[in-house]
């Protein structure tokens, strides 16, 4: 049913690495193609081995003037700096500086930096397991990622990371303060965070961990209703959706409806994505991708083959649902082919392409715009949901003791001729319901909606 769209798909990642990641540095590992850092598999047209050449002069093409604004600023740095600075960091600096001057997605790679993104493509590391954005001097967690330290430690996204071991993160010392996320199993490091809205200090003693993070888990949440949980988008996302899906319709038989929870998904391959939306899709577009490159600008759209056959689906998102979670998103929200519930998602709307520039260096660079079926940007605006719910958290009500909670609890009530012995009346799912209610509001808020859909089809059909 997807052989020949995988057949696209295998292809698509023989080209230029394409990461619909929301940050430029994170600490969960993405799956990926490990051959992006041999430039020998980049195709020239991609321009990964020499920057294009000049063919002319341009109204915005560098001056004498600039080329001697940089050499004097270079020379300064050199001369005045309070510590010696060697030529080799500064023009490692500059490049970096340039890169990051663009947007928060770009980087410089060197051989340290490409080992980190073969490391990451293997979908192993050792560290936490949290989503990590640098802002404004700041360590914030976009998302913990699912059975990990720090998911089991509580750490939400929204969090500020304050102190690492006892040292408080600021501007200057940032980057040093990243790198201690990760360390070897079993090390320990300790953090204090601060919650959103909150200006309590927590602080948190962890172990460090090797995070093998599978993206996919099924379950059904009662018979008929499928939770389908994807946590980031690796290579083997769609194929481990396929294969798990699959074995639940086996076992259960067909389902009435989905939740397909993409809360706190940060992204990951744009390719996944893809494959992932064609899994619920018959047809239409999925998403294209618009740049400067010829080879930026794509469409993809889906082949029949709906692992649900139809059933009716919510997607749970929420603000750290980002980028290739946002193309899944506007897929099946623009095909009408399932209700948005949540909050609005985070807007990360640009693909990142890693281009070797040779086997020690690459750069990891915006290379295009990505647009939702209906032509929509989602960058800076993310997407809204059908159904909006408020961050919130339920809790069972109080309620006296009662001895008579029915007309079967009082004395001499007349039988029911049709009751079958040994029934409890209690029995109506309302304790179930409560529980999944208390321990995650959204997603029995999204269960309601499916059970919704359901009776109104069923009615329907009557008729």
């Amino acid at each position: 049913m997807r052989r020949s769209f995988r057949g696209q798909i295998a292809l698509l990642t023989s080209l230029p690495l394409l990461l619909a990641l929301p940050f430029a540095q994170a600490q969960t590992a993405p799956a990926a193609d490990t051959s992006v850092a041999s430039p020998a598999d980049i195709p020239a047209s991609a321009g990964t081995t020499a920057a294009p050449a000049s063919t002319g002069s341009s109204p915005d093409q560098v001056d004498l003037d600039d080329i001697r604004n940089f050499s004097r600023v270079y020379e300064v740095v050199k001369q005045a700096y309070v510590e010696k600075v060697d030529d080799k960091t500064l023009m490692k600096a500059a490049i970096t500086g340039m890169l990051s001057g663009l947007d928060p997605h770009s980087e410089y790679l060197d051989k340290d930096g490409l080992a980190q993104l073969n490391e990451d493509t293997t979908g192993q590391y050792s560290g936490l397991g949290i989503e990590v954005l640098q802002d404004d001097g700041a360590l914030r967690i976009v998302s913990p990622i699912d059975d990990t330290p720090a998911s089991r430690a509580g750490i939400q996204a929204g969090d500020t990371i304050v102190k690492i071991d006892g040292t408080v993160i600021n501007s200057e010392n940032i980057d040093d303060m990243y790198a201690k996320l990760r360390g070897k199993p079993g090390s320990k490091i300790d953090l204090t965070i601060v919650h959103a809205k909150s200006d309590k200090l927590i602080d948190l003693h962890l172990v460090r961990e090797t995070i093998a993070v599978s993206s996919v888990k099924v379950r059904e949440l009662e018979p008929g209703y499928a939770y389908i949980r994807i946590s980031q988008f690796q290579d083997d996302t769609a194929g481990d959706l396929d294969k798990k899906l699959g074995e639940l319709i086996k076992k259960n038989g067909p389902q009435k409806g989905a939740v397909l929870d993409l809360r706190n998904n940060p992204g990951g391959l744009l390719t996944a994505a893809v494959a992932v939306s064609d899994d619920f899709l018959d047809s239409g577009v999925i998403v294209s991708t618009r740049g400067r490159l010829q080879d930026s600008n794509m469409s993809f759209s889906a082949h029949p083959g709906d692992l649900l056959n139809g059933a009716s689906m919510v997607v749970l998102t929420n603000n750290g649902t980002a980028s290739a979670a946002e193309i899944v998103s506007g897929a099946l929200k623009d095909n009408h082919r399932a209700l948005l519930m949540g909050q609005r998602t985070f807007g990360k709307g640009v693909v990142q392409t890693v281009l070797p520039l040779d086997a020690d260096h690459a750069v990891k660079i915006t290379t295009a715009r990505y647009y939702t079926p209906n032509g929509t940007s989602i960058q800076a605006e993310g997407i809204k949901p059908d159904i909006a719910l408020a961050d919130l958290t339920v809790k069972k009500a109080d309620s006296p003791a009662s001895l008579i909670s029915s007309e079967s609890d009082l004395p001499n009530h007349l039988a029911n001729e049709n009751a079958t012995t040994g029934d409890d009346i209690n029995n109506d799912g309302s304790a179930d319901d409560a529980k999944l209610a208390t321990g995650d509001y959204a997603l029995s808020q999204a269960l309601n909606v499916l059970k919704g859909i359901a009776l109104g089809h069923a009615t329907s059909s009557r008729r």
